[in-house]
């Protein structure tokens, strides 16, 4: 491929497509990307969770070295169990990506009834988080168009690592009382998580992110979602909107195709950023939300497990797609997690992808 002339920054590009206008060329914005920046740096998938100046450096060197955009990040999906009053472990040896839960705050439904909100400030990762992006604040570079990233998960997300996915599960066929009062403190936490956020960084520089990764079609059915997660989602982002934040980046992880009715419902801003799994086409994706920013998805498996060349096509389809198939705007990256322990060469082959046929004329 003959080499393109860049005349915008990352920070440029994104900033274009934020504004409904088209970048040079397509940006790469890998999510969930810290574990794999730790390793690549040098230091271990842990250290992406439990040291903040660490984790910030070798994402911001990551980024820099491979020619992605910077939006830093600190979080784990398995956000609330600790936060609530569980325990977690932290990720070690080749298989583990993230930390754990490994004891759940809530056991019984008279554990729910009693549970109560934690003190946002001192919860579990939160003083991590934000010395995190208290670090991350402190510059705004050009790869970089927002500095914080203003985490917080979805209800079912969150309650899920409360009191684990199979209790919540059955509560919601069995005992729906039960699990609407554990999505409601969930709901509630993630919008006193908001207010911490915005009381220390306020909104220019920030972007508000939330994720779901548990409601999904391999767990639960779309009516079920209807009913316990989507009035949650709509609180939140509702809230989230209100203190004037422009847009709202949410990944919507996994198998959501029978949920996508119900998903763009949900306010994400002036134009959201949406974040979408390998299990939902980048045209549909465009279909259901046409006025939002597509972000996605080749299948992080493939950037895993297959070699440079098949990594490098892949890609090159992802792009292809989304340049043309999602009307409110494209950005690439993995449909979920950048995996950590993948091959730098892999790595490499879809960055390349992207600056090959990324360019729009």
């Amino acid at each position: 491929m003959m080499e393109r002339k860049e005349t915008m920054t990352d920070r440029e590009r994104v900033e274009a497509i934020l504004q409904r206008k088209k970048p040079d060329r397509v940006p790469i914005w890998p999510f969930a990307f810290a574990g794999f920046a730790t390793v690549y740096t040098g230091t271990s998938i842990a250290d992406a969770y439990n040291k903040p100046k660490v984790a910030y450096e070798a994402q911001k060197k990551t980024c820099e070295d491979f020619g992605w955009v910077f939006t830093p990040m600190f979080g784990y999906a398995a956000y609330g169990g600790w936060e609530f009053g569980g325990e977690i472990k932290w990720p070690s040896g080749e298989f583990a990506q993230a930390p754990t839960v490994t004891r759940h705050p809530v056991e019984t439904e008279e554990d729910v009834w009693k549970l109560q909100k934690p003190e946002v400030s001192t919860a579990g990762i939160i003083p991590l988080m934000t010395d995190f992006y208290k670090i991350a604040a402190n510059e705004q570079l050009d790869n970089e168009p927002f500095n914080v990233l203003a985490w917080s998960l979805g209800a079912f997300n969150t309650a899920g690592m409360i009191a684990s996915v199979d209790k919540m599960c059955k509560w919601v066929i069995k005992k729906p009382d039960v699990a609407h009062r554990l999505l409601s403190l969930a709901a509630d936490h993630s919008i006193d998580l908001t207010d911490h956020w915005h009381t220390l960084f306020g909104v220019k520089g920030v972007l508000p992110f939330t994720g779901e990764a548990v409601a999904t079609g391999q767990i639960i059915s779309a009516k079920q979602f209807e009913d316990f997660v989507l009035p949650y989602f709509m609180k939140v982002h509702g809230y989230i909107l209100s203190l004037g934040y422009e847009h709202i980046y949410c990944h919507q992880c996994g198998e959501q195709n029978a949920n996508l009715e119900h998903w763009a419902k949900i306010p994400y801003g002036k134009p959201g950023i949406i974040s979408i799994g390998h299990e939902v086409e980048l045209e549909t994706a465009g279909r259901y939300y046409p006025n939002d920013v597509i972000m996605g998805n080749l299948e992080p498996a493939i950037i895993q497990n297959q070699t440079p060349d098949e990594v490098y096509e892949a890609t090159k389809k992802n792009v292809l797609d989304g340049m043309t198939k999602c009307p409110g705007g494209y950005v690439f990256s993995p449909g979920c997690e950048l995996p950590p322990m993948a091959p730098v060469e892999n790595v490499k082959a879809m960055s390349q992808a992207v600056a090959d046929y990324g360019w729009y004329d």
